[in-house]
Order: structure tokens, then sequence, then C-alpha cells
């Protein structure tokens, strides 16, 4: 260790901020332009959290126990999920459930302490106490020691570590931008049938390119919608106002379609829990419950794991969570992570959705995240209270427009798919891009590896510059 870094007390060089909740039986207080964050706005590992679920009101922020943390300043969950981290891209409140940390001034630079709570983390949990719940207290920030490096060479440490985050950030958000041009798609077609309407209302013309719709595409789709039966006034499209109105009443449901095609159970596209073999004690690539995302199709890396019992899937599948609060959070995985050819496997509270051919594969990934499709699996859960599931055959049950000629879905298979393609790359260079910061970040914070016109020239050792 080089001699001008000092070994501290890491609650003598940060300063930490209380939250808190305004009451939630007073309006006034709720539903402004204040973000106020939790736990659950947290996103899953990356850096930087942009947006929150819940806002307050500056009257709520002020009469409240919430503070009004700055941009940069560093949100760690204290109670219960102990130790989720992130940075605020922009000026946010937080609940009492979690910590504000920022570095002082003069003294530690905030984003180099950021980078040293990642690595700190564990070491806080062992330490963390409570009944219920596990919780970080004020008194754990003073059991938890680091060595110190001057200013800026904090500051250079931190812009390394930054510098990956950065890419990884705009992969995510390049990802985030892809998946929702396929579901924007993917509602205009087949739930909305917006071209079918552009060409009833004149908005599109033979030979003409509308934003999505390009010219080649126009006799794809009919020129009117026919009313077609759906089924019982129970069904799930029925019940939900999406903005189309399908009539109300007893008896049999119907509501309009692009002429020529039908509204189909999704078990004629899509194959629900396929069979695959996987013998006993093969090692395969195993994907747990918590792996899979609550927002996008990408899950966590698989590890390799004998095969005991479980559901079995192949890459091109979609993975759905059936159990109560999973559904309900948005735990769904389009698997693209798997060897060629392989055969992956995990919770047996997984639902697995194989589209039939000619159906593009992306179209069952996309149908899992179609909010009336989601709404109805929720409402076809049965069970005791806490451990509710719902079964393959309630979603199978669920209408689908479906076309009438294979043109649709290969036209489809060829905007969307491309997509999820470069959705793949991106997620894969951030897992490399993790695994580097990872790698560097005990290096750099031990001092091992030093960074180059930060360290003293006249200490060598066995440190390497960066």
């Amino acid at each position: 260790m080089a001699s001008e870094w000092i070994r501290v007390v890491l609650a003598d060089v940060i300063e930490l901020v209380s939250g808190g909740t305004p009451k939630t039986n007073i309006p006034e207080y709720w539903n402004g332009n204040i973000p106020w964050l939790s736990v659950a706005d947290f996103n899953a590992g990356f850096r930087w959290v942009s947006s929150a679920e819940k806002h307050i009101t500056e009257r709520g922020l002020y009469e409240s126990a919430a503070k009004l943390l700055s941009e940069r300043d560093i949100i760690i969950s204290a109670r219960g999920t102990v130790g989720a981290l992130a940075q605020l891209a922009k000026p946010m409140a937080f609940n009492q459930s979690c910590y504000g940390v920022r570095g002082r001034r003069g003294i530690a630079d905030t984003d180099f302490i950021y980078y040293f709570l990642r690595q700190a983390v564990a070491e806080m949990k062992q330490v963390a106490h409570g009944g219920v719940f596990d919780t970080i207290t004020r008194d754990t920030f003073k059991l938890i020691r680091l060595s110190l490096p001057p200013l800026p060479e904090q500051r250079a440490i931190a812009h390394i570590l930054g510098t990956l985050d950065d890419k990884i950030e705009l992969n995510r958000k390049q990802n985030e931008t892809l998946e929702a041009m396929a579901r924007a798609l993917f509602k205009a077609w087949f739930v909305d049938f917006e071209p079918v309407r552009a060409k009833m209302e004149g908005r599109w013309q033979r030979g003409q390119s509308l934003p999505g719709l390009p010219a080649h595409l126009y006799d794809l789709f009919p020129d009117r919608l026919v009313e077609s039966e759906l089924g019982e006034t129970n069904s799930p499209r029925a019940n939900l106002d999406d903005g189309i109105g399908g009539p109300q009443g007893g008896g049999r449901e119907s509501r309009r379609i692009p002429e020529g095609w039908e509204w189909a159970p999704a078990s004629r596209l899509i194959e629900f829990n396929p069979r695959e073999a996987l013998r006993k004690g093969t090692v395969a690539p195993y994907l747990e419950m918590s792996a899979l995302p609550t927002s996008g199709s990408w899950p966590e890396p698989p590890v390799l794991r004998p095969f005991g019992s479980g559901m079995r899937f192949r890459n091109g599948d979609t993975l759905l969570a059936r159990i109560t609060p999973c559904l309900e959070n948005g735990k769904t995985a389009f698997v693209q992570c798997l060897p060629d050819n392989a055969v992956g496997w995990g919770s047996t509270e997984f639902i697995v959705m194989r589209p039939r051919h000619p159906v593009p594969k992306e179209f069952g990934y996309l149908l899992a995240r179609d909010d009336a499709f989601r709404a109805h699996a929720i409402r076809s859960m049965t069970g005791t209270s806490g451990r509710q599931r719902v079964q393959a055959d309630s979603v199978a049950a669920f209408p689908v427009a479906m076309p009438s000629s294979e043109d649709s879905w290969q036209e489809f298979a060829r905007v969307v798919s491309p997509a999820f393609k470069s959705i793949k790359a991106n997620a894969e260079a951030i897992e490399t891009l993790a695994q580097l910061r990872d790698t560097l970040l005990p290096k750099l914070m031990s001092g091992s590896i030093r960074v180059r016109g930060c360290a003293d020239p006249t200490l060598h050792g066995n440190s390497d510059d960066f």
C-alpha cells in the first residue's frame, strides 16, 4: 500500500442522510413532481437510477422526514433487502428504508465512495442486524474501514470504473429502446390493428411509407375491420379497456378484427411447457427465479448445475413466472443466452412458451409482456394466499388475433428479429464490461493497481500502473 493512502473509518469520511415517507392519508403530499425512491426503483445492479414509481409534492417533502438528495448522491437500502445500491441521475427523495450517502467535501469523492460501497456490501451484510429484518444502522458505517487515497487518485479510480459503467448504461438504454420499439410494433399489429386503421382512415396510401409501415407492407393488411367472435363475455380481451371498445353484455362476445384474421387461443400459436429430454444429473445451464428480469428480456447469466427437477427450455423460448409475487412483478425472459442446441433448466415456477411455426420466436416474449395477457394471467391465479399460481392452461386460452397468411409472420419477424439480435449483442457486451469492472474494482481499491499520473513516481513495489 502506498504511504500516502490512509486507513479511515467509513463514517468519518461520508455524510449520511436519512429518508422518510410523507403521510399517505394527506393527498396534497403525493403525485407531485419530486421522484420518491424505494428499493423497487433501483436498476437491478446498474449504477444509475433516474426514475421512481411514486412522486411527492414540495409540501410533502418539507412537512415530512423525507429528504432531497442531489444528483450523483448514493442511495443504499438499509432494511430488508440490505445493500442494494445506486447513484442518482437527478435530485430525488427517498423513504426511510434507505440511507443517502455522499463523500465529505475535500476528503472523499462521492463516486469513489460508491465504488467502495459496491465492494463493501458483503461486509455490511455481515454486520447488519435486526429482529424481523436485517438492518443497516448509522453504527454499521462506524464498523467499516477503508484505505483512502488522495482525492486526485480517488477521482481517477472512479473515472476508470465509471467509464466502464457509462458504456454499460449506454448499452442498457439501447436495449430499452429496442424492446420498446418491438413492443410498440406488436401492439400496433396485433392489438390496435393500426395498419388497418391507417388504411381505413386514408392515412396510408399505396406506395406510401409511414413510421413502422414501409410501402411494401401495404397489401399485407386488409382495409377494414369486421366483427369476429371472441368468446364468452368473461374472455380476457373483452374485459379489458384497451381502447378498442368491444361490446358489453351477456352471451357470446365479439370484437372487431382485420378482415380474414381470426381470434385464436394462444395455444394455437404457442406450445406451453414443451417436452425436452434432460437426463437427471446432467450438468446443464440453470436459471433460477431471481435471474429473471422484471423488465427487459435478458436474464442474469445461467450457471452450470446438475439437472434435478425443473422446467426445461431452449434458445427462443420465453420464461414466464407463474407464482405470486413474481408474476405481478413482471419476471419474464426471452432465452437467447444458452449455447447453441443446449437445453437449459430452471425453476418449477416457470411457464415455458415456445411459438409454433410460422410464428416468430420473439412473438412469444412480446405476448408475455402484453398488458392484457399479463392481466389475464394475474386474474387466473389460484391457490392459497401468498402461494397463488397461474396454470399454463389458463394463459394458453388467452385469445390472440391471428393473421390469415404466413407472409404476415415473416414480415413481423423481419422487423423484430434484428432488434432482439442487437439486444443479445448489447447484453453480452454488458456482461463482459461488468466482469472487467468487477475484476479491476478490488485491485484499484487496494492500490495493487495504481493510476498513472496519480501514483507517487517514487513508489513501485509490486503495484502495476494503470
